[in-house]
């Protein structure tokens, strides 16, 4: 039978911080910065290509994707639900940090603030809807190949296989309900296309060996 990390810290002597304390704040801090920072387009040649977010998602993918592998899909998704939980708070408190008054020699860095946080709920939202399905499909996947795997091994196949439809789900709503209105239609494919694009790229080659080596760390560390 295959060792799991157990999910009560009670359960757990062997530090302050429960490895799934850990995981869950690296997910979602990782989600935080990758919706403050979708604010910012990458344009190479003139033609809009991902958004900034886009570099920190794949890492964020690749903890849930340890959450799934470690913990299984029940205690993924309650991280999942309380990611988004915390997301839904950064729309709500930089909203309110928007129409606070304001001193008249601070004018710029309002003006800066405004123009990035009343677009981020926009993001976050559009987020929000894309990492729930996204996400959960991911966990979803990533536990059904396992579940038909003899031996478990092969954990790039899980990792990249699970991926490859949760980005699907989670590029496609994200750009479409983030920028429709805000750029061409032909931006949007080509945004859509090569985000998904690069985040398995980037989950090929930097995610899934962290997530070989987290996997192998928790399970011989815990086990």
């Amino acid at each position: 039978m295959e060792y799991k990390v157990p999910e009560n810290p009670s359960q757990n002597r062997k530090g302050d911080f429960t490895p799934l304390v850990v995981v869950t704040a690296f997910l979602v801090t990782l989600y935080l910065i990758a919706n403050l920072m979708a604010v910012k387009i990458i344009s190479v040649g003139g033609l809009s290509l991902f958004d900034a977010g886009t570099i920190t998602f794949p890492f964020a993918y690749m903890f849930g994707d340890v959450l799934a592998e470690i913990w299984g899909y029940r205690t993924a998704r309650k991280v999942i639900f309380l990611t988004f939980i915390c997301n839904a708070l950064l729309v709500i408190f930089t909203s309110i940090g928007v129409i606070l008054p304001y001193p008249d020699y601070m004018e710029g860095v309002q003006q800066a603030y405004s123009t990035i946080y009343t677009y981020v709920p926009r993001i976050v939202i559009a987020s929000l809807i894309s990492f729930l399905l996204g996400e959960l499909a991911n966990a979803k996947v990533l536990v059904w190949i396992k579940e038909r795997q003899q031996n478990g091994r092969n954990l790039w196949i899980r990792t990249i296989g699970s991926s490859m439809v949760g980005y699907l789900f989670d590029t496609v709503f994200f750009v479409l309900i983030a920028f429709s209105g805000t750029a061409p239609a032909g931006d949007l494919f080509s945004m859509i296309a090569v985000q998904y694009a690069a985040k398995l790229m980037i989950e090929a080659i930097f995610g899934t060996p962290f997530a070989y080596g987290l996997v192998n760390f928790l399970r011989r560390r815990f086990a």
